[in-house]
C-alpha cells in the first residue's frame, strides 16, 4: 500500500512539472505582448503631447528677440527711405498736373479735379508696399494692429477724424471740386485743394484761407461753376431813376459783348430793379454775362463796369452826378 502511495505522488509531481514547463512560455508570450504594446501607447501620447505642446507655442506671443527682429534697424531704415523717396515721388506728380493743368485750359478744372484722388492712391500703394515688402506681417497681427492703432487714433483725435471722413465724403460727393469757384460762411473763392483735413480757398484779394473739412460739410456751399470753366458773372450799376432802361440795355449788352473776357456761347441778361439809398431812389442795373474763364471772374467784371459807365457818360444817358 504504501508503495502504490508513494507511486500516486510520483506521477503527480510529474503530471505538476509538465504542466508548469506547458503553460509558463505562453504566460511570458502574454505578459511581453502586454509591454510592447504598453510601450507603443507610451510613445503615441508622447507623440501627441508634443504636437500640442508645438503648437501652443506657435500661438504665444513673439519672443524679445524675435520682435527685435521684426523692427530691426535695417527694416527701419529702409521703410523711412521708401516713404521719402514716396514723398517726393507723389510732389513731382502733383506739380506736373498742375503745370499741365495750367497749359490746358480746356482741361484745367477736369485734371485738378483728380489731384486728391491720385494723391490718396499712391500713398496707399506706398504704404502697402513698405508694410509687405518689409515687414509681411501675419494678416492676424496685421488686424490686431490695424484696431488698435484705430481706436487709440480715435479716442485721442475725434475732431482730426471727422475732418478727414469729411473730406473723403466731399471727394465721393463731390460737391466741388479744385478749381470751382465756391462761396461758404463768410469765404469766397477759388477751390485750390480739397485736403484729407481741410480745403483750401483762394480768396478775391489773394488770400488763401483753409476751411475744415467738416465744416463745410455742415454748411451750405454756392458753387459758381460746378465743374465747368466758365462761369456767370454780375455787374451791378446804380443809375438814376427817370433813364432810358431800352437804351441802357443795349448799351450794357453791346459793352459785355466787346470784352476779352466773355464767353459767348451763354446769353448776356440785363435785369433793372428799384431801390432806396439814402431816402432816395435808384435804378440798380445788374448785367449778367459769362467768363470763358473762372479765373478772370473780377477782371471781366471791372472791365464790363467800365466799358458800360465809360459809354453811358459818351452817348449822354448819364451825367457824373448821377453815378452812386
Amino acid at each position: 500500500m504504501k508503495k502504490i502511495l508513494i507511486y500516486l505522488l510520483l506521477i503527480f509531481q510529474g503530471l505538476t512539472l509538465f504542466s508548469q514547463d506547458t503553460v509558463a512560455p505562453t504566460s511570458i508570450i502574454i505578459v511581453k505582448d502586454s509591454v510592447i504594446i504598453t510601450n507603443q501607447v507610451a510613445d503615441t501620447t508622447n507623440q501627441e503631447n508634443e504636437r500640442i505642446k508645438s503648437d501652443f507655442e506657435k500661438q504665444l506671443p513673439q519672443k524679445p528677440a524675435e520682435v527685435l527682429d521684426a523692427i530691426s534697424f535695417s527694416k527701419i531704415f529702409w521703410t523711412i527711405v521708401l516713404l521719402a523717396i514716396g514723398y517726393f515721388f507723389i510732389r513731382i506728380i502733383i506739380k506736373l498736373l498742375e503745370i499741365f493743368a495750367e497749359r490746358s485750359t480746356r482741361y484745367r478744372i477736369s485734371i485738378k479735379s483728380i489731384i486728391p484722388i491720385v494723391r490718396i492712391v499712391i500713398w496707399s500703394i506706398i504704404i502697402f508696399a513698405v508694410v509687405k515688402g518689409i515687414y509681411d506681417p501675419p494678416i492676424e497681427t496685421l488686424i490686431a494692429i490695424s484696431a488698435s492703432i484705430t481706436i487709440a487714433v480715435g479716442l485721442a483725435a475725434q475732431d482730426l477724424l471727422k475732418n478727414v471722413f469729411g473730406g473723403i465724403m466731399l471727394l465721393f460727393d463731390r460737391p466741388f471740386q479744385v478749381g470751382d469757384k465756391i462761396e461758404t460762411g463768410k469765404y469766397y473763392g477759388e477751390v485750390l485743394e480739397i485736403g484729407l483735413r481741410a480745403t483750401r480757398i483762394v480768396t478775391p484779394d489773394d488770400s488763401v484761407v483753409s476751411v475744415p473739412n467738416m465744416e463745410l460739410m455742415n454748411s451750405s456751399v454756392s458753387n459758381a461753376n460746378s465743374g465747368e470753366l466758365n462761369c456767370q458773372v454780375v455787374a451791378e450799376i446804380y443809375l438814376p431813376i427817370d433813364v432810358d432802361t431800352q437804351k441802357i440795355r443795349k448799351v450794357a449788352i453791346e459793352a459785355a459783348q466787346v470784352s476779352k473776357y466773355i464767353y459767348l456761347n451763354k446769353p448776356i441778361v440785363v435785369l433793372f430793379f428799384n431801390e432806396v439809398k439814402q431816402r432816395r431812389s435808384y435804378l440798380k442795373m445788374r448785367l449778367k454775362a459769362y467768363v470763358m474763364d473762372i479765373r478772370f471772374e473780377f477782371q471781366f467784371k471791372s472791365d464790363m463796369t467800365e466799358i458800360v459807365i465809360k459809354e453811358l457818360l459818351v452817348q449822354g444817358l448819364i451825367s457824373k452826378d448821377d453815378l452812386y
